[in-house]
């Protein structure tokens, strides 16, 4: 079976494929290091041209009727959840996560934040304020050219997260994805020119982070969105902020899954699955400290050991593959590092381990400190820490004591406990006898050195969207002189 994924062209700019000027860009199959597709990476001029043809279309596309633009999402919604397997197998070879997550949790996720934003369309409206006599209303509209720079572990989901608030408010958009990870935005463009939407609203320029600078610093961009690392995430704010362009950072995390001596036990080991294993461990969201309460700790290791043995490591083709090959030899090595330093910390390794190749098996490490790098630093790979703890007050100070702050949660039954510990974390987004579910319907997003605004639900047009104040005098004008 050929794994070729070669696209059409590199960019894709004013509605249709362009070929980039710039260096190669290899795209590489996670599983064996095969090169599926060589694209080249835009020049400083084709970014610029990107940013133009975005702010040309701007105007038009502001100036259909909502209702109008949320028809287009809803076709592009369509078009993906039909061709829903072909678009699956390519995110595949774009991320090597398993085809059995990416036919239900990657262009799905996509579609549907398309779907919910089309459905939004027509409310997005301002408010009446009555001044007595006179009267005042709010007008909220479009920011202008927004760009969007995406990460590699959910390449097309990320896409369709930012474009669809962004667009059906009247913004365009130019998205620069990974490098890592550069096919399934520029499908997702022509899937957007097929759904009706008018060339120049959706752009896609390639590149490293030379290309990234370029854009978050075009002066036709007035918004920029970005998922990354915290490091990237201070850079691309800094030069964002230089020309006062309006940002949402979603950012990286060391999030606590705190699981008390009351949980479900085979629920709380699930959670604990979900938050540090799927996807290889490359979610932002995580909970990689997991704290275990004193009475429920050893019970809950040996569970979660016994659980981790059903892990299928292979090719992420073969339906049959749960566990898929790290993104690539450099990240790998960079969670092995990570289990090195565990180990030479003193941490007990439960299971799991360095692997080989490109594949990291799930990795537990138990008997943990706060203090250890590996309950410290974001690792972004199938490693998991354990922390024991006694009591409610001592967890919940551990919990915040990290400068992160995207996610968390809580098992147990007592839910007035759950609310009441949920209420004093300090992080944007929680989870309540439950891990990693991210609703479009529900806002995502991060406190602290995590990030700052949100993604999906309607608080998300907070973000791209600005509020125009107008005063309507119904009488005479008086003045000193």
């Amino acid at each position: 079976m050929s794994l070729s994924a070669q696209p059409t062209a590199s960019l894709f700019i004013g509605g249709k494929p362009v070929e980039g000027q710039g260096a190669d860009l290899p795209v590489r199959y996670a599983l064996t290091g095969e090169t599926i597709a060589t694209l080249k990476e835009a020049s400083t001029d084709q970014v610029a041209q990107a940013c133009a043809a975005a702010k040309a279309a701007q105007p038009a596309w502001a100036a259909m009727a909502p209702v109008e633009r949320g028809r287009i999402l809803g076709r592009a919604a369509a078009i993906i959840l039909q061709r829903n397997d072909e678009l699956a197998r390519l995110e595949t070879l774009d991320t090597g996560k398993p085809i059995q997550e990416t036919l239900v949790a990657d262009w799905p996720s996509g579609a549907a934040a398309l779907e919910y934003f089309a459905g939004l369309a027509a409310t997005l409206t301002g408010q009446m304020i009555p001044l007595g006599a006179d009267w005042a209303y709010t007008r909220r509209e479009a920011l202008g050219v927004c760009a969007g720079i995406g990460a590699w572990n959910y390449p097309s989901q990320i896409a369709c997260w930012k474009a669809a608030p962004a667009l059906v408010m009247g913004n365009t958009m130019v998205f620069k994805p990974s490098e890592e990870t550069p096919l399934g935005a520029l499908k997702l463009a022509e899937i957007f020119i097929e759904a009706g939407m008018p060339p120049g609203v959706f752009n896609v320029v390639q590149g490293r982070g030379e290309v990234g600078a370029a854009l978050v610093t075009d002066p036709h961009v007035a918004k920029v969105s970005l998922t990354g690392s915290v490091p990237t995430g201070r850079r691309v704010y800094a030069a964002a902020a230089e020309g006062m362009r309006h940002v949402t950072m979603e950012l990286g995390g060391k999030s606590p899954l705190i699981v008390f001596d009351d949980a479900n036990l085979e629920d709380a080991v699930s959670a604990a699955i979900l938050a540090n294993f799927y996807s290889s461990g490359q979610i932002c969201s995580n909970g990689t400290r997991v704290f275990l309460q004193e009475g429920i700790k050893e019970d809950f290791l040996a569970r979660l050991a016994e659980r981790v043995k059903a892990v299928r490591m292979g090719d992420p083709l073969d339906p049959d593959t749960n566990h898929g090959p790290i993104i690539n030899a450099a990240q790998a090595e960079k969670i092995r590092t990570a289990i090195r330093a565990g180990q030479a910390s003193g941490a007990r390794l439960v299971c799991g381990g360095e692997g080989e190749g490109p594949f990291i098996p799930p990795t537990v490490f138990a008997d943990a400190t706060d203090d250890m790098t590996i309950a410290t630093d974001e690792i972004f790979g199938p490693v998991m820490t354990a922390l024991s703890f006694a009591d409610e007050d001592e967890v919940i100070a551990r919990a915040n004591g990290t400068g992160f702050g995207l996610a968390a949660g809580v098992f147990t039954q007592d839910l007035t406990r759950a609310h009441r510990v949920i209420a004093a974390l300090e992080a944007g987004t929680c989870w309540i006898n439950t891990y990693n579910l991210t609703p479009v319907e529900m806002p995502f997003g991060g406190v602290k050195m995590s990030g700052l605004g949100r993604e999906n639900s309607a608080a998300a047009i907070e973000h791209y969207s600005q509020l125009k104040s107008v005063y309507v005098g119904m009488g005479g004008v008086d003045a000193p002189y």
